[in-house]
C-alpha cells in the first residue's frame, strides 16, 4: 500500500501525522511523496481559521484531480472533527475521522488498527522532533473552535513521554514540547505541573535541549525559569507567549479570564530580567469584535514595551459554533486588515532590532535543514541562522556567531 500524508496546522497536527505514518510503515505500508503513486491520501486538518479549511478544500480538491482515478482520502483532525458533511462531500473523500487516533486511520485503509506502537521513535519530516505532552483544553475562548475540536485537556504519563523522549534523542538535538495548552499540563489527574514534567525529562534525557512550544505567560513556573536560567543547554531559553490583546476589555469578550495585560506584562518583565539570552514571541488576534482604535493601540503600547523578538498576527476569523459569532460589533475587514498590519509591521520592526543587538554573540545552534548550500539552523533564543555547508562540521548541534 502507498500511502500520501500531508499536514494543515500547528505542531501538535504535525505530531500526530507523524505517529500516523509511524503506524503505516509499522505495517508494511509505503509512504510517498505525490499523491500521483498513492493508493491512499491522509490529510489531516485544521480549523484555527477559516481561510486554513478553505486551503484545505481546495486542496483536497486538487488531490482528486491529481491523483489516480481508484484514490482513497480520509480526513482526520480539528476541521474533520466539526465536519457538517462538506468535508466528506468532497471528491475522493471515504473517510472523514474526528480527532487524531492512528488506529481509526489503519482501519480506515483496512489494515490493523490495534497494532499502532504508543511510542513514537523518530520525527522524520523535521530535523528537530516534537513531543505532544498533552491534548485539549479546559478554556473556552470565545475565538477559539479547537477545544470543540479536541476536547478537555488530557496529559500523558510521565513515564510515557520520558520513553518517547529517549527514543527521539537517538535521532534528533531538540525536542520542541507541544500540545494544545501544555501550561495544564498534569492538572487533569495528579496535579502535577508543567515545571516538574520538565524536570523529569532533562533529568532523564539530558544530551538534548528541549523547548516549550506556546505556553501561557503566567504559567511559566519558578521551575521553568530557573531551568532556562541554570541550564540553558537542557531548557531553551525561549517563551511563546499568546497575548492576544493587550486591552483588559477584549481579553474578557474573549473569555482569557486567567490574566490581564498587567498579570502578563509582569510576568514576562519578571522573566526578561533573569534570563540572560531570552527569545519572546506572542500571537495576537487584530480587530476583534468590538476592539476600538483605543483597544487597539493598548496592544501597540504594550509590544512596544515588552521585549517581544517577533510575533505572529491574526486578522479576526470567526469560526462556527465558537461563541465570537455571537457577540456582534463585527469590525469592517479593511479595520481587521489595517490594524492587522500595523502590528506586523511592529512585530518585524522588534524582531529586526533584537538581531541587530545581539550580533556578535556566540549562540548555541541546532540544525534544521539544508537549502542554498547553506544549513538552517535554531539558536536557543529562537533566531534563524545559516551557516555554508563547507563550514559545517555534520553536527546536529554546534556553536554560531550571529550575524
Amino acid at each position: 500500500m502507498n500511502v500520501f500524508l500531508h499536514t494543515f496546522g500547528c505542531r501538535a497536527n504535525q505530531y500526530d501525522t507523524e505517529v500516523v505514518r509511524q503506524a503505516f510503515v509499522d505495517q508494511g505500508a509505503t509512504i510517498v511523496a505525490t499523491p500521483e503513486s498513492a493508493d491512499i491520501a491522509v490529510v489531516n486538518s485544521c480549523t484555527v481559521t477559516e481561510e486554513s479549511e478553505a486551503k484545505m478544500r481546495r486542496y483536497i480538491r486538487r488531490l482528486a484531480r491529481a491523483g489516480r482515478a481508484n484514490l482513497a482520502t480520509v480526513v482526520m483532525g480539528c476541521a474533520a472533527a466539526l465536519d457538517d458533511g462538506t468535508i466528506a462531500r468532497l471528491p475522493s473523500v471515504t473517510r472523514v475521522l474526528p480527532g487524531a487516533d492512528p488506529a481509526s486511520v489503519l482501519d480506515a485503509a483496512g489494515l490493523d488498527g490495534a497494532r499502532v506502537s504508543p511510542v513514537l521513535r523518530r520525527f522524520t519530516t523535521h530535523a528537530r522532533a516534537w513531543l505532544k505532552i498533552q491534548d485539549g483544553c479546559d478554556e473556552h475562548c470565545t475565538f477559539c473552535a479547537t477545544t470543540l475540536a479536541r476536547g478537555a485537556n488530557r496529559s500523558r504519563p510521565v513515564a510515557d513521554l520520558i520513553a518517547e523522549a529517549r527514543a527521539l534523542a537517538e535521532h534528533h538535538a531538540e525536542i520542541v514540547l507541544t500540545g494544545v495548552h501544555i501550561g495544564t499540563y498534569g492538572k487533569d489527574w495528579d496535579g502535577r505541573s508543567i515545571g516538574a514534567l520538565v524536570e523529569a525529562l532533562v533529568d532523564a534525557v539530558p544530551s538534548v535541549r528541549f523547548r516549550l512550544s506556546s505556553i501561557e505567560a503566567t504559567e511559566v513556573d519558578d521551575r521553568l525559569a530557573a531551568l532556562m536560567i541554570e541550564a540553558p543547554r537542557q531548557l531553551a531559553p525561549h517563551v511563546h507567549a499568546p497575548l492576544q490583546s493587550g486591552s483588559d476589555r477584549v481579553l474578557r469578550r474573549m473569555g482569557r479570564n486567567w490574566y490581564t495585560a498587567g498579570s502578563y506584562r509582569a510576568r514576562i518583565e519578571w522573566l526578561a530580567d533573569r534570563v540572560p539570552v531570552f527569545g519572546l514571541g506572542a500571537d495576537i488576534i487584530a480587530g476583534f469584535p468590538g476592539e476600538t482604535e483605543e483597544d487597539h493601540h493598548a496592544t501597540i503600547e504594550l509590544v512596544r514595551t515588552l521585549p517581544f523578538t517577533y510575533l505572529h498576527v491574526f486578522p479576526f476569523s470567526a469560526r462556527p459554533d465558537a461563541a465570537a459569532t455571537r457577540l456582534g460589533d463585527a469590525l469592517a475587514p479593511a479595520v481587521v486588515h489595517r490594524r492587522a498590519a500595523e502590528l506586523r509591521e511592529l512585530g518585524e520592526t522588534r524582531a529586526r532590532a533584537y538581531r541587530v543587538s545581539q550580533r556578535g554573540r556566540r549562540a548555541d545552534a541546532v540544525a534544521g535543514g539544508h537549502g542554498g548550500g547553506c544549513v538552517e539552523a535554531l539558536t536557543e533564543d529562537y533566531l534563524s541562522v545559516q551557516l555554508p555547508l563547507d563550514a559545517w562540521s555534520g553536527e546536529l548541534r554546534f556553536p554560531v556567531t550571529i550575524t
